[in-house]
C-alpha cells in the first residue's frame, strides 16, 4: 500500500523568529554563540526526602533550564512558557484507534516517538486547552495497554511530557499499522500545552525513541516489518510547501508520501534526485555537507554534518557562514534583542544573495522568499538562517526544506533531494498567520 497525506497548515501558528530561535534551543541543548537575553543555564534543583513535602535531606542537582537576563536590570530568571515557540507550521490528520479518532500531528524528522494528548491528564490541562482532540483509550476497542512501559520527552530547558504507553491501530492516510505504540501523555509541562497540534509523529530513527524499560518500533519501522510499504520502496517523502506559493502550479501544496516516491513532484523538478548516504548512530538523519555558497563563493566546510529535520522551522549553521551570508545583504546586522540575525524589511530580491547548502557533493539553494523568516524589530525581518551556537552540526529545518522534494529512504540508509523549481519568489511581508 502507498499513501499520500496531506499537511494542513496550523491555523494557529504565529511566527516569531525567536520563539522559533529557543524552541531549537531547547530540542538540541545548544548554547547560543552570539549576543542576546537567553541562554541555557544551570540551576540547584533540589527533592526532598520521602514523605515530606519540604526540600529538605533528599537530593540536590543540577539541572539545565533555560533562562533569560532582563535588558534593564542584568538580572536572571527562567524563560516563561510562552518564550517559546512550541508549534508546528504544519499538522497532518492521523487515524488511532476503533472507532478512529482523527488527531492532528506534527510529523519531525528530529525525534522518534508518536505521542498523542489523552484524558489520561489532568482535568486543569484538559480544561485549560480546549482547542486539541483529546486521544481517548478507553474508547478504542483496539488498545491494549503496554503494561510497565513509560515514556518521557525532556528538553534543554527542563519542560517535558511524560506517559505510558498502549498498542492500537494507526492509520496514515490510508495506510493502516496494527499494533504501532501510542505514547499517551499524562503529564505536559507548561511549554508541551502551548503547542496547538494534538501531538507529534517522529520520523527520526528508533534509537532515540524513549520509551523504557525497551523502546519501540517507530510508524516507518512498523511500515516496513509488517509490509505495509514495498520492499523496493522503504522510503517516505516530504514537499513542504507555503502560502507564499498559491500563484506557483502546485499551489503551495504541501505533503508526505510513505512507500513511493511522487513522480509528478520530481517531473515538475526538471532534474533527478541526488542522494547521499546517511549516518543515522545518532538517530538523526545526519549526512555530509562539506560546503555552502553565498552569491557563488564557496565556502568550504571539512567534516561539516548537517541534519534534516522537518520539526525545526530556521534552518541553523555556523558563525562564519552566518556572518558571510548576512554581510551578502544591505543593511542586515545582528540583533542581541532579537537573539538573531535581522535585516531590513524592504529589502528586493535582486539584493537577496543565492544561498546554498551541500547535500553530500552537490549544492542546494534556498528560495530566497524563505530567507525573511518573520518580522523582528520595527522595519526588519528574522532571518531564516541562524546560527547553530556549540553545535557541532547544523540543522536544516523548514527554511532549507521548502526549497528540495525531500527522500527519506530508510531500505537504503540515504537521503535523496531535489531542487523545486519556482516561477517567481514571493517576498511580501510575512502575515501574523502565515
Amino acid at each position: 500500500m502507498m499513501t499520500k497525506i496531506k499537511l494542513v497548515a496550523n491555523p494557529h501558528y504565529q511566527k516569531s523568529g525567536t520563539k522559533s530561535y529557543l524552541y531549537a534551543m531547547r530540542k538540541y541543548r545548544f548554547s547560543p554563540t552570539k549576543g542576546g537575553p537567553y541562554f541555557l543555564g544551570t540551576k540547584m534543583v533540589q527533592t526532598g526526602r520521602q514523605f515530606t513535602n519540604k526540600p529538605v535531606g533528599g537530593r540536590a542537582r543540577l539541572q539545565q533550564v533555560l533562562q533569560k537576563k532582563s535588558a534593564v536590570s542584568d538580572e536572571v530568571g527562567q524563560a516563561d512558557a510562552h518564550d517559546v515557540q512550541n508549534d508546528s507550521m504544519y499538522l497532518a490528520e492521523v487515524g488511532i484507534g476503533t472507532p478512529e479518532q482523527k488527531l492532528s500531528l506534527d510529523f519531525d524528522t528530529g525525534s522518534a516517538d508518536l505521542w498523542v494528548w489523552s484524558t489520561e491528564l489532568s482535568s486543569k490541562t484538559l480544561s485549560e486547552n480546549k482547542n486539541h482532540t483529546i486521544f481517548d483509550p478507553t474508547k478504542s476497542n483496539t488498545f491494549k495497554e503496554k503494561e510497565g512501559s513509560t515514556w518521557q520527552i525532556k528538553y534543554g530547558d527542563g519542560s517535558f511530557a511524560s506517559g505510558t504507553v498502549g498498542n492500537d491501530n494507526v492509520n496514515i492516510g490510508g495506510l493502516v499499522i496494527k499494533g504501532q505504540a501510542v505514547e499517551v501523555a499524562d503529564i505536559l509541562s507548561a511549554q508541551f500545552e502551548q503547542g496547538t497540534g494534538d501531538g507529534l509523529l517522529g520520523l527520526a530513527f528508533g534509537n532515540i525513541n524513549t520509551v523504557k524499560p525497551q523502546t519501540v518500533s517507530t510508524p516507518v519501522e512498523n511500515m516496513i516489518s509488517q509490509a505495509d510499504i514495498p520492499k523496493s520502496a522503504e522510503v517516505f517523502t516530504a514537499k513542504l510547501g507555503s502560502w507564499r506559493d498559491s500563484d506557483e502550479p502546485d499551489k503551495g501544496e504541501s505533503f508526505y508520501t510513505f512507500g513511493y516516491i511522487d513522480q509528478d513532484t520530481v517531473k515538475a523538478a526538471e532534474a533527478e534526485i541526488h542522494y547521499t548516504p546517511v549516518d543515522n548512530s545518532q538517530g538523526f538523519w545526519m549526512f555530509d555537507s562539506a560546503s555552502a555558497t553565498v552569491n557563488g563563493n564557496s565556502l568550504s566546510r571539512a567534516g561539516n554534518k548537517a541534519i534534516a529535520d522537518t520539526g525545526t522551522t530556521l534552518a541553523l549553521v555556523d558563525d562564519e557562514i552566518c556572518q558571510a551570508i548576512y554581510d551578502a545583504i544591505p543593511g542586515a546586522e545582528y540583533d542581541d534583542g532579537s537573539q538573531g540575525w535581522v535585516y531590513p524589511s524592504n529589502t528586493s530580491a535582486d539584493k537577496l544573495p543565492v544561498i546554498s547548502f551541500a547535500v553530500g557533493d552537490k549544492q542546494f539553494v534556498v528560495q530566497k522568499e524563505d530567507l525573511g523568516f518573520a518580522e523582528a524589530k520595527s522595519g526588519y525581518v528574522y532571518g531564516g538562517i541562524q546560527s547553530r551556537g556549540t553545535m557541532t552540526m547544523d540543522i536544516l529545518g523548514d527554511t532549507f526544506l521548502k526549497a528540495i522534494y525531500a527522500v527519506f529512504d530508510v531500505g537504503n540508509l540515504r537521503f535523496g533531494a531535489v531542487q523545486r523549481k519556482e516561477l517567481h519568489q514571493n517576498l511580501s511581508g510575512p502575515s501574523e498567520s502565515s
